[in-house]
């Protein structure tokens, strides 16, 4: 960059000067050639190309036309099944629930007194209540099972208020009576004010789940009392293998149908196909698509028309891509998409012939518009050429004015800004707005833009230092808490090194810096060996808090000399006594009589341990189990007893086991740690963990570990040596 008398040559003024100027003139000298040349071909072309863009926008709208059409039918019809998929998958978890709460209920059965019911009341029409029916010649006062499932009334009603399909919900006993939650009272009562009696085992849901032994969802059938279409979904519930009773729910499907009939518009409808083939819902009164409920209604699968039967089968295997399908004199675009929880279909259709009328209409307005144009062009074409001369001269003076003036007024701002950034140093970091920048242009933005960052770095600098200093501080004390939480546990090897009657070893892996799980092991006397391993409901600090507090209440009741259950029923109530997070712990505990061999143990709600007899293999051993630690006040735990002979071996876990995962999102599970334990039946208690932890590793395949992994060996050699 020079400098002549005063006048700068080179740099960035000058060179915007000169690409303005040079743009300009060489947009002007484009425009007139241009202009000249193709004003002379243009009517030839524009009239030719007309022709060919009638032909292409024929084409083109016909295929956009269908594109946009399936685009959209195919999301509307996949979310129309997903809608109603859904529907059917929250009453299907709902109903699990329910099974869940039963099942519980009844292997607990002699926890829960009978609670009362009664039979339907009409002042409760319109109102959710409990109720309760029965079939003819049977006495509900009699039945033991109806005032069992009699305690799940608030859970049964709780579930019917928060659902928004649910129309009822239900529990059945064997013994031919009901216990159900609806607001349709009045429904169930005669004229004379007598209940009408209900043939529970007789209907189709009750038959349906006995015989799958399994969840089930019926087929669309009328209510009982109502008339109202509607599908059951039904589980049975087993007790030692013996069915107790059959829970589920009804599901009225008077929206589904409502909002069918609605789709009908535009040469278009939406219709439902059941997994039989057959039409349930359909806008349409007459055709291949009219509804029919009755049992023998077609199966469109087996329709003459093969196009159609194609496509429903297809449609009922998944989504199925869009197809012209001829159909009652018509042509359609059809698209399905499957509802994989009760296996039925959506199907969406468009009447080819309404689709094709925006082509034909398009047609004759670019046709009309084509014509007026073209006239109007040679109009314009004529004055413009006469006014292009004049613009040209004027532009160009313009430009050169503007180009001056734009090419000082960026330059002048930017140099200094330049000037001021390069000044900055460590003492000097703050770059703020001045009158120069003010030019209510990008140059004013970009000089806010260095201000305000220059702000934020020396705050930013600020926060980093003083998040640094926390983080350190907060580092440091979750390494005092982990060593803290490890020296709680026995972490020293052998635990008893006189004594020859046992071999014993344990680990606990967190998965976070501290951990929920715990093991323990001590003599409560010379000839008494406690064993127990615990899993704290949570991660973390918390869960290691809860931890620490559970094992002291553990140990200090079992140096008392109580038995198992005992000791878990005493730590239960001081739990419980001062729970108000409602945390809970899963534990089993065992005391083993050193000189018998005889193993006496209680379970809280943990995993199954694992045997390993003299001379066998390791198997679970299939404990009943009792309620959590902490779950409910008035718990009462039980012992059982295991025989162990020289030789026997016993190891506990915790479900951070079991529960392991890998990148395919698949569980490592009980029979692939019992394959690692048995690989080497023979091992010591130490060997044995480091088997079932090497396979664990092997087959997360350094996926991060999610759960706390608590691993405990036993072996028995007998009384003393």
């Amino acid at each position: 960059m020079k400098f002549f008398h005063g006048i700068k040559l080179g740099g960035l003024q000058q060179k915007i000067f000169n690409l303005m100027l040079i743009f300009i003139i060489a947009l002007i000298g484009v425009y007139v050639t241009v202009s000249l040349v193709l004003q002379k071909d243009l009517s030839k072309i524009v009239q030719d190309a007309s022709e060919k863009q009638q032909k292409s926008i024929t084409a083109v709208s016909e295929q956009t036309m269908k594109t946009a059409v399936a685009a959209s039918m195919k999301k509307t019809t996949a979310l129309q099944a997903y809608i109603a998929d859904d529907l059917f998958g929250d009453v299907r978890i709902d109903v699990l629930n329910l099974r869940s709460f039963a099942e519980e209920l009844f292997a607990n059965a002699d926890s829960f007194p009978a609670h009362a019911f009664y039979p339907p009341n009409k002042a409760n029409d319109g109102v959710p209540s409990v109720q309760m029916q029965h079939e003819t010649g049977v006495d509900p006062s009699q039945s033991e099972a109806l005032g069992l499932a009699a305690n799940m009334s608030d859970f049964m009603l709780s579930m019917f208020k928060n659902s928004r399909y649910i129309s009822s919900c239900f529990a059945a006993t064997p013994d031919g009576c009901i216990l159900f939650v609806d607001d349709r009272a009045g429904s169930y009562i005669a004229e004379d004010g007598s209940v009408y009696d209900f043939e529970v085992r007789s209907r189709p849901w009750y038959k349906q789940a006995v015989e799958a032994g399994e969840l089930i969802f019926t087929g669309v059938e009328s209510d009982a009392f109502t008339g109202i279409a509607g599908v059951v979904c039904a589980a049975p519930v087993y007790k030692d293998g013996q069915l107790v009773a059959v829970v589920g729910a009804d599901v009225f499907l008077t929206e589904i149908s409502d909002y069918i009939k609605t789709t009908s518009s535009y040469g278009g409808f939406v219709c439902v196909i059941n997994e039989k083939g057959q039409v349930l819902f359909s806008p349409n009164d007459e055709g291949s698509f009219k509804p029919e409920l009755s049992a023998d209604a077609a199966d469109l699968r087996k329709s003459e028309n093969a196009a159609l039967a194609q496509f429903i089968t297809e449609a009922m295997n998944g989504v199925s891509d869009v197809k012209n399908i001829p159909a009652d004199g018509k042509e359609y675009y059809m698209v399905g998409s499957a509802m994989p929880t009760v296996g039925w279909t959506v199907v969406s259709a468009v009447d080819k012939g309404v689709t094709d009328q925006p082509t034909a209409q398009m047609l004759k307005a670019y046709d009309d518009i084509n014509k007026e144009a073209l006239g109007s062009y040679r109009d314009g074409a004529k004055r413009a050429t006469r006014t292009v001369i004049i613009a040209t001269v004027l532009i160009l003076i313009l430009a050169i004015t503007g180009a001056l003036f734009v090419a000082a007024r960026v330059v002048k701002p930017i140099e200094h800004m330049t000037k001021r950034i390069n000044a900055l140093s460590g003492s000097d970091s703050a770059f703020e707005m001045e009158k120069i920048y003010k030019t209510n242009d990008e140059i004013e933005v970009l000089a806010e833009s260095f201000a305000a960052l220059s702000f934020k770095t020396r705050e930013y600098i600020k926060q980093i230092t003083e998040i640094t200093a926390e983080k350190e501080r907060i580092g440091t004390e979750l390494a005092l808490a982990t060593r803290i939480q490890a020296d709680m546990l026995p972490n020293i090897y052998p635990p008893f090194p006189y004594r020859t009657e046992f071999d014993i070893y344990a680990t606990m892996d967190p998965a976070k810096e501290v951990g929920g799980d715990f093991y323990d092991f001590f003599l409560v006397d010379d000839d008494h060996l406690c064993m127990l391993i615990a899993d704290v409901s949570g991660k973390g600090v918390p869960a290691a808090l809860f931890m620490m507090a559970a094992k002291i209440i553990l140990s200090n009741n079992a140096m008392t000399g109580m038995s198992p259950a005992d000791i878990l029923n005493a730590t239960n109530a001081a739990i419980c006594s001062n729970n108000r997070e409602q945390m809970f712990v899963t534990v089993w505990l065992g005391i083993l009589e050193i000189s018998t061999g005889k193993l006496t143990a209680s379970n809280a709600g943990h995993e199954y341990p694992v045997i390993m007899h003299a001379g066998g293999k390791f198997e679970l051993f299939k404990d009943k189990h009792g309620f959590v630690i902490g779950g409910m006040d008035g718990i009462k735990y039980k012992n059982y007893e295991i025989q162990l002979e020289p030789g026997s071996k016993m190891f506990l876990y915790t479900d951070g086991v079991p529960e392991a995962t890998n990148f395919e999102n698949k569980l490592f599970g009980t029979d692939r740690m019992l394959q690692a334990l048995n690989e080497n039946a023979g091992s010591s208690p130490l060997e044995m963990l480091k088997n079932v932890r090497r396979a664990v590793d092997d087959f997360v395949e350094g996926t991060e570990q999610f759960d706390d992994l608590t691993m405990l060996g036993m072996e028995y050699k007998g009384g003393a040596l």
